[in-house]
């Protein structure tokens, strides 16, 4: 029997590595799965697991207040470094590009055992963009065994690496399967509908606004690099937009990070009254999320998992950022990059908005993320 450690720390990891724990513990006779997470995010972690129904065997519960990248790295390495010496796993599986990924991936490492990393390969060839992610995913990269990559394109870029072939499985993207076991769990259960709606008032969003027949942009916003005149760009764009269309909902879940916040304060004069057509709200946990995600018309954000997600339910996706790692979808039409340019922001959403052919080319334009089968693809290679 194979030891399978599944490590993880954030909302996004967790999303995406959920569906394959609970894929790993169909075999009980051929693994033993492992679970620990490292509290990366701690609130918005737990909410998954309660989704997904995961107890962890481990939990590092490393957030502190105003942690930064050293705390992070230097906690996962220490914890994992006694989680590991006990439980002698023979693989430790890591998710992306995280700094959870990356220092969980080198305690491995440190006690020689083999590393699989989901979602392998993914590039923009720039250390600094987007900051720290892509030098995490390099890294870890170089310390893997068994790479899983979501595409062919993933898949080449680790081959340009001298990658070994034998190692590298193109599975698509995790996140998919997540995304269909989420839909597929709330149209069987009549009473989830009920705890959605109490989640979007409990965020700050009327059933009212839910429930109007108005077109919906859903925005989101985190990345380090958009912070400072990025973000006072991005909701300078949003306020105008807002103004201009008044029969648009514009709904912006908002990070909990200050960084984030505070532009949104500056621009919106702190008053961010749900009067308006432009609605800012608390953070969502994922059911809710994906559910307004389904109810969207158009999909504005710096997110990577929304621009896989998004096209899957034939939603168009602009990513504020300069550079995408994810260029699969930039060549199949499912996004197009706006980074923080004012202008490029309220040119691309007007264009969505007024120009049906426009979206049509992207709201029909084939997802090259994958059809929901990642999971049995890993766990078979392991067989």
């Amino acid at each position: 029997m194979k030891k399978i450690m599944l490590v993880f720390g954030t909302r996004p990891e967790a999303i995406k590595m959920a569906p394959l724990v609970k894929e790993f513990q169909k075999y009980p006779e051929q693994f033993k799965t492992i679970v620990c997470v490292t509290g990366q995010h701690r609130q918005m972690l737990d909410s998954v697991l309660d989704l997904f129904d995961i107890e962890p065997d481990y939990d590092l519960n490393i957030m502190k207040h105003g942690q930064d990248l050293y705390d992070v790295t230097s906690r996962v390495l220490l914890g994992l470094r006694e989680v590991l010496n006990n439980t002698k796993p023979d693989i430790v599986l890591v998710h992306g590009d995280t700094s959870t990924s990356t220092a969980s991936a080198l305690a491995a490492f440190y006690q020689q055992i083999s590393v699989g990393h989901i979602e392998a390969g993914l590039r923009t060839f720039n250390l600094m963009s987007p900051w720290p992610e892509e030098a995490n995913r390099q890294i870890t990269s170089r310390i893997t065994k068994y790479h899983f990559a979501p595409t062919e394109l993933s898949k080449r870029n680790l081959l340009k690496e001298n990658i070994d072939e034998e190692n590298i499985t193109v599975t698509g993207n995790t996140v998919i399967d997540a995304l269909h076991w989420v839909i597929n769990k709330s149209s069987k259960d009549k009473n989830i509908q009920s705890f959605i709606s109490s989640e979007y008032i409990k965020a700050g969003l009327s059933n009212d606004i839910i429930n109007n027949n108005n077109r919906k942009v859903l925005i989101t916003g985190h990345r380090r690099e958009n912070f400072g005149d990025g973000f006072i760009n991005i909701c300078k764009a949003i306020k105008t937009l807002g103004d201009k269309f008044k029969d648009v909902d514009f709904i912006y879940p908002m990070h909990l990070n200050p960084n984030v916040r505070e532009p949104i304060m500056k621009v919106f004069d702190n008053s961010l009254s749900l009067n308006s057509n432009v609605h800012f709200i608390e953070p969502l946990d994922y059911l809710p999320f994906v559910s307004l995600l389904e109810k969207s018309f158009l999909v504005l954000t710096d997110s990577g998992g929304i621009q896989e997600e998004a096209p899957s339910l034939g939603k168009p996706v602009l990513v504020m950022r300069d550079t995408t790692e994810r260029p699969e979808a930039l060549e199949s039409g499912t996004v197009r990059l706006v980074g923080t340019s004012y202008d490029k922001i309220i040119h691309e959403v007007e264009e969505l908005l007024v120009n049906p052919d426009y979206y049509n080319l992207m709201s029909n334009a084939s997802n090259p993320y994958g059809d929901g089968t990642a999971c049995k693809k890993i766990v078979a290679s392991m067989l």
